[in-house]
């Protein structure tokens, strides 16, 4: 693991490098400054007064902040070392997974948004990775999203609607806008606890949407019935 001092490093390889670059930085703060004074006195010979505190306090400035890129500059990885995380070449670590069991799986007790987290840990007890619930203000419509044990990436919207309710098609249009083109889903589902009206059936067949609604539902949570990916 890198040592906390930048370009710093522990051991008999680092210390010539680290000296090398001081040397270089300690260097340009110095031509910085010759050549601030340089101008100074080519400016008094042609009979000028340029403020000279001003200008040799940018050349200091100029110099000091190139030191200080330097030392916030991240110095190389010893050999074998991860990357950073964050870095490419290596993946944001996963999100915790949601608590799975009998309290978690009940939706039928919970509100909006109690019901995403619902559908979130019945996608964890499934055998996704990576389950998110990202539903809230610009979601575009993921509510929850989640990767198979298969590798495929399910994006779900949830609908906690009463049974006079249904979903519309207008609610599977805005979904079928982004689900695919925007979140790049290899499974776009919209799972809800009451139904769907025939147009938003259709429309949903067409783009390939699966539907869960009520039944579907509580048979899925009950384990009578697979998946919806």
């Amino acid at each position: 693991m890198a040592a906390s001092g930048g370009r710093r490093r522990r051991g008999s390889g680092g210390a010539a490098p680290a000296g090398r670059d001081v040397v270089l930085a300690v260097g340009l703060v110095v031509v910085c400054l010759g050549g601030a004074a340089l101008f100074v006195r080519t400016a008094a010979e042609a009979g000028g007064g340029p403020p000279v505190v001003p200008i040799l306090a940018v050349a200091a400035l100029a110099g000091g902040a190139a030191l200080a890129r330097w030392s916030a500059a991240p110095g190389p990885r010893p050999p074998g070392a991860p990357p950073a995380a964050g870095a490419p070449g290596r993946p944001d670590p996963a999100p915790p997974l949601p608590e799975v069991g009998p309290e978690a799986l009940d939706h039928e007790a919970v509100d909006p948004d109690g019901f995403e987290h619902a559908v979130a840990a019945l996608c964890a007890r499934d055998g996704c990775h990576r389950v998110e619930v990202a539903g809230g203000a610009g979601d575009l419509g993921a509510d929850v999203v989640a990767v198979t044990p298969e590798g495929r990436r399910v994006v779900i919207q949830c609908k906690h609607y009463g049974e006079g309710h249904r979903v519309g098609s207008q609610d599977l249009q805005r979904f079928g806008g982004t689900c695919f083109a925007v979140h790049e889903a290899d499974v776009a589902v919209v799972v809800t606890t009451s139904g769907f009206t025939a147009p938003a059936a259709e429309y949903a067949a067409a783009c390939g949407i699966v539907c869960v609604d009520g039944d579907a539902l509580a048979a899925w949570t009950g384990a009578r019935t697979g998946p919806p990916w």
